[in-house]
C-alpha cells in the first residue's frame, strides 16, 4: 500500500481524494456455519484494508489545502438479513471508523464521510423485473452512477463543512427494507 500511494504522489504530485471501495462478502452464510476465519478475513478486507489505506492517505495529503476520505459502507451496517453478520459487522466498523477520524482530523483539512449503498445493480440492468424496481419508493434499483454523484458531492473541495455524514443511496428502501423476491 505505501508503494502504491507514493506511485500515486509521483505521478500526479498530490494526493486529495480517497475513496475506499474494497469488500468481499462471504453471502447467505449461517452464522452456525460461519468460521472465525471466514470472519476475520472479511474484516481484515472490508475493515482493516481501509484503515490501511486511510494511514497512507492521512501521511501522503500532509501539507494539502484539502482532503476527503469516503468510505463505501452499505445499508447492511444497520438493517441486516441472517446471513450476512461478518459483511454487516465489516461495514459497521466503517462508519464508526468514520465516525471516530472525523474528531481525529479535525486538525487537518480532511473530511471523512460514508456512503451506504443499498441495491445497487452493477450488470444486466435490463434484465430486472418490475417488481424489483417498484418496490424502491423511488421507483428503481439503483445504478453505479448513484453511488458516483454522491462520491463526487462528499469529494468536491469547496464542500468542507459535510463531516461525518453518512449517505444512505438506497432509493428509500431503508424506510421500508422488504425486498420481494
Amino acid at each position: 500500500m505505501v508503494a502504491a500511494f507514493a506511485t500515486i504522489k509521483a505521478q500526479f504530485g498530490v494526493v486529495h481524494v480517497l475513496i475506499n471501495n474494497g469488500a468481499i462478502s462471504t453471502f447467505n452464510k449461517p452464522v452456525d456455519t460461519l468460521t472465525s476465519e471466514e470472519f476475520a478475513n472479511v474484516i481484515n478486507v472490508n475493515l482493516v484494508g481501509a484503515f490501511t489505506c486511510i494511514s497512507e492517505f492521512i501521511a501522503a495529503n500532509a501539507g494539502q489545502t484539502y482532503g476527503r476520505i469516503v468510505n463505501i459502507s452499505s445499508t447492511r451496517w444497520h438493517q441486516n438479513e441472517a446471513g450476512w453478520e461478518a459483511y454487516g459487522a465489516s461495514k459497521g466498523g466503517l462508519v464508526s471508523l468514520t465516525n471516530s477520524l472525523v474528531v481525529s482530523l479535525s486538525k487537518t483539512p480532511i473530511t471523512v464521510n460514508v456512503v451506504s449503498p443499498g441495491w445497487i445493480q452493477t450488470a444486466d440492468y435490463d434484465a430486472l423485473r418490475d417488481v424489483d424496481h417498484q418496490q424502491h419508493p423511488s421507483g428503481r434499483v439503483g445504478k453505479p452512477k448513484d453511488i458516483v454523484n454522491a462520491c463526487q458531492f462528499l469529494t468536491h473541495p469547496d464542500n468542507d463543512f459535510v463531516n461525518g455524514a453518512n449517505i444512505l443511496v438506497d432509493g428509500g428502501m431503508t424506510k421500508k427494507m422488504i425486498y420481494q423476491d
